[in-house]
């Protein structure tokens, strides 16, 4: 797979599905040189992610990157390590704070190349039961209907 400049790696699409998206994040993240190399090819499981707080550090859990095929020995790593998130103080009191008073999940949406460096899109994110799913399903139908209404209308077809 190859990269341009502003390329997305990785997406957790459920996550949308599954949380309500109050507030969207980007920041930096560790890596070592293999789990680079192996994001780059494309190989990434970023679905049963999530983030958390820790003495104002932010790690990101669950993020699957299977070893370098070409890294052996010392060169490898392992691929379900925490990792550390680079954000400013500033912004991680915020988030935990927030995350603290609202019971609040931090959950990643997506991993993108930006510049030469890995970028993880972060969601502040309320968790959503099984009747809130189908409501925002119901929603989004609804305005689908409405756009394709108005787009008829515009061409003159009603």
């Amino acid at each position: 797979m190859t990269t341009t400049p502003d390329t997305v790696l990785a997406s957790n699409r459920k996550a949308r599905h599954d949380y309500s998206i109050l507030d969207v994040v980007e920041a930096g993240i560790v890596l070592l040189g293999s789990e680079v190399k192996s994001l780059r090819s494309g190989q990434v499981q970023i679905v049963d992610a999530y983030a958390r707080v820790l003495d104002h550090e932010i790690w990101l859990d669950g993020v699957h990157i299977p070893p370098y095929r070409f890294a052996v020995g010392t060169g490898a790593h392992d691929p379900d390590r925490s990792r550390k998130l680079l954000l400013n103080r500033s912004e991680i009191d915020r988030l935990g704070e927030r995350i603290a008073r609202e019971r609040l999940s931090l959950v990643p949406l997506s991993l993108r190349l930006v510049g030469g460096r890995v970028k993880v899109e972060l969601a502040l994110a309320k968790g959503r039961k099984a009747p809130d799913k189908r409501n925002a399903i119901a929603e989004r139908d609804s305005q689908r209907e409405m756009q394709k209404a108005l787009g008829r209308q515009r061409k003159g077809m009603i």
